[in-house]
């Protein structure tokens, strides 16, 4: 396994990247498109969360910004997201916006706990067809969140937009120089504003702040029933918040053929989710789109674009807020389309990769993404397809044991010889498999060709035992290794009837 990149060498790809014109120049129009696309969705996110525009906006910022420092996977954006926003809207309908505050802190701080625990180390058991189904319906809710600007919209937001996906989608073929999606953006903006064309804009989608975020306390008391009344919000948030974001660090980590240190990223946005709810912002982890946008569609590598789309973010809301309002919807429709397009598995779904893939994997991905775009929600999505894997999986390996039955030949021993791995699933039906009435006195069972897993096994051997015993006949077990004999020792004749 390869090491995780050192403090200092990330340091040093900063430093790098800061001598280097055209590698700053990636990494600052990146953060700059980055920001442009933030504005719309953290407005979209607060609508949803029940909070005002501003709280999303701020939370974005100062979410970036800390990120950019604290995190474990450079180039990775976080921000306000829809996933967040969801799992919070509950608290701020029921008890009010004073208790998003405290319950953002506290989310940090479990996340900070849980990466203490070491949850990182559970994406592990992530399977891959999870992976793929994770990604591709991500693609599809990007898109289909672009929807609701396309219907019952003046006419002239479909040229537009077309005009936008010809931009995004033609242009990496002639220069690489400038960003795709920037291009677009400024092209679309300076077009309809000349042209005068009425058509939605970021400003219609809400107010934009006109001042900086400023520090503040919970305006909750601090007893034992606000704890009972967050807690079980900020619990939810702080899983959610880390399941979205250590699935895009390894997604990153793929795209870029580079590793991250998970256990950091997920502390790392504990810090981020208390410093933004000291500024009053709604919270928020990694966002898996604007993330693509960042690594994938304007090729930046570095935290120096993390960073500088929080900066970016601030600044055009804040200072030049009159100037962000009138940039068309849909503009950032064709780079969010565009988006979709690139992040979405096109291979996971061709005829040859299907007709190869076990009906198992295929299954795994269609429920990752069934799950995900019918609840919008990519926790439950990935716990469902994590699930179906599991089991999938030990339905698979269950069918692995094979038990064989060899009399001696002067029929006065009958040994069993199992082979494959003893677990719930497998040993469940294993009793079943033994001539209790016709077998001789004396029955060996070798498990030297297996192993012994959980008391389910021990259970059933005990079980298989004891039907002998009351036969009067005598049962051997040999073979189990070190590990199969000490559960076996620890556990045969503790679990009852």
């Amino acid at each position: 396994m390869r090491s995780k990149t050192p403090a200092p060498a990330v340091a040093q790809t900063v430093l790098s990247t800061l001598r280097s014109p055209r590698l700053l120049k990636t990494e600052v129009l990146a953060g700059l498109v980055v920001a442009l696309a933030l504005i719309p969705e953290a407005i979209a996110f607060s609508v949803i969360a029940g909070v005002d525009p501003r709280m999303g906006l701020f939370a974005s910022f100062t979410m970036a910004v800390t990120i950019a420092f604290v995190g474990g996977r450079p180039a990775m954006i976080s921000a306000a997201t829809g996933a967040v926003a969801l799992v919070i809207a509950p608290v701020v309908a029921s008890h009010g916006v004073q208790y998003l505050v405290p319950t953002v802190i506290l989310a940090g701080i479990l996340q900070i706990l849980l990466a203490l625990a070491g949850v990182a180390k559970l994406m592990r058991f992530i399977p891959r067809s999870v992976m793929v189904g994770f990604v591709n319906a991500l693609a599809i809710l990007v898109f289909s969140s672009q929807l609701p600007e396309l219907i019952g919209v003046p006419w002239l937001v479909y040229p537009i937009v077309a005009v936008g996906l010809v931009i995004v989608f033609g242009l990496p073929r002639l220069t690489t120089a400038v960003p795709a999606p920037l291009v677009a953006i400024v092209v679309l903006t300076v077009a309809a504003v000349a042209a005068g064309w009425k058509i939605p804009t970021v400003g219609d989608k809400g107010a934009l702040p006109d001042s900086l975020p400023a520090l503040l306390f919970p305006d909750v008391p601090l007893t034992a029933e606000t704890l009972q009344i967050i807690a079980p919000y900020a619990l939810a948030m702080a899983f959610v918040g880390l399941l979205e974001s250590l699935l895009t660090a390894k997604l990153v980590d793929d795209i870029t053929d580079t590793r991250s240190s998970k256990p950091r990223e997920a502390a790392g946005q504990g810090i981020a989710n208390i410093v933004t709810g000291f500024f009053g912002g709604m919270g928020g982890c990694a966002v898996v789109g604007q993330t693509m946008m960042n690594v994938k569609a304007s090729g930046a590598r570095t935290r120096i674009s993390t960073f500088l789309a929080g900066v970016f973010l601030l600044i055009l809301v804040v200072v030049l807020g009159d100037i962000v309002a009138l940039i068309p919807m849909a503009a950032l429709v064709a780079v969010m389309i565009f988006v979709a397009w690139a992040a979405f598995d096109w291979h996971s779904i061709r005829p040859s990769t299907l007709r190869r893939m076990p009906k198992s994997e295929t299954a795994v991905m269609g429920i990752t993404v069934l799950a995900t775009v019918f609840t919008h929600n990519l926790a439950i999505g990935v716990g469902a397809g994590t699930l179906a894997a599991m089991v999938l999986f030990a339905r698979r390996v269950a069918h692995f044991v094979t038990v064989q039955r060899e009399a001696a030949d002067d029929g006065g021993t009958v040994t069993y010889r199992v082979q494959g791995e003893l677990f719930f699933a497998s040993s469940n039906d294993l009793y079943t498999q033994f001539e209790y009435a016709l077998d001789p006195a004396d029955v060996l069972i070798d498990l030297s060709a297996s192993h012994v897993w959980d008391a389910s096994t021990v259970a059933a051997l005990d079980a298989i035992t004891e039907k002998y015993r009351t036969r009067g006949k005598t049962v051997r077990i040999a073979g189990l290794n070190d590990s199969s004999d000490a559960i076996r020792s620890r556990l045969s004749g503790q679990l009852g009837g």
